[in-house]
């Protein structure tokens, strides 16, 4: 699989590109956004790793914008400081899939890069295929989400959290078992993680992100997608 690495700092594109051909992984490095850009459409990569700030004029998250407007490949942001809730949501809006904070443990950069591309690969045999209630239209297989009549773009991260929460219609999903079946068992103490997405996706499906009828929670317990009358 193809991995390109967009980081301004050459102590750590070079660590990170090192760890991951030694992991099996083809690797592009490239030194500032526009150069990376030009690298992802020349390249189609499998997963993108983006630093935020970068010199050039094209930061981090203006790249990860231009690739949500073309492609739904997996990005991963890397902040140089401490992220906050407010952080995650400014990159969940450009269309981040995950956040790593500097310095970065090699060990833990490449189990999350696992994750990331497992959880990219929608099973669809053991996913609910389809659902369509007039107003909210979802084809797991071919990955389309509609939203009273008009295509709304899920990122890879977004679209397993809907599917997982499909799956399980009806029934509450705990906090913790979202974070393994979503994110994988190496995010099992990010317990804001489903809090944050969950009100990303709310804002992409629901009619009144306030006052959601698809994604309804279980105060200090999970949350649970609750099925529509079919559209007849």
């Amino acid at each position: 699989m193809k991995i390109l690495v967009v980081d301004d700092e050459q102590a750590i594109r070079d660590a990170l590109g090192r760890k991951l051909h030694r992991e099996g992984y083809e690797v592009f490095l490239c030194t500032e956004g526009i150069e990376g850009l030009r690298t992802f459409h020349a390249e189609r990569p499998d997963l993108v790793v983006l630093d935020i700030v970068m010199p050039g004029g094209m930061d981090g998250l203006t790249v990860c914008k231009r690739i949500r407007e073309v492609a739904d490949t997996p990005i991963m942001m890397l902040s140089a400081q401490a992220v906050t809730e407010d952080d995650i949501i400014d990159g969940l809006k450009a269309g981040a899939d995950e956040y790593l904070v500097k310095p970065i443990r090699l060990n833990e950069f490449i189990a999350r890069v696992q994750a990331i591309l497992r959880r990219s690969q929608i099973n669809s045999a053991d996913s609910e295929q389809s659902y369509n209630d007039g107003y909210l239209s979802v084809d797991v297989q071919r990955r389309h989400v509609h939203v009273n009549g008009r295509q709304v773009h899920l990122t890879p991260t977004e679209f397993k959290l809907l599917s997982v929460l499909m799956n399980n219609a009806g029934r509450v999903v705990n906090q913790r078992d979202l974070l393994e079946q979503v994110w994988g068992r190496e995010y099992m103490d990010d317990l804001y993680y489903p809090r944050v997405y969950i009100s990303q996706l709310r804002r992409k499906v629901e009619p009144d992100p306030a006052n959601p009828i698809y994604i309804l929670t279980e105060h200090r317990i999970g949350y649970r997608f609750e099925k529509r009358h079919q559209a007849t």
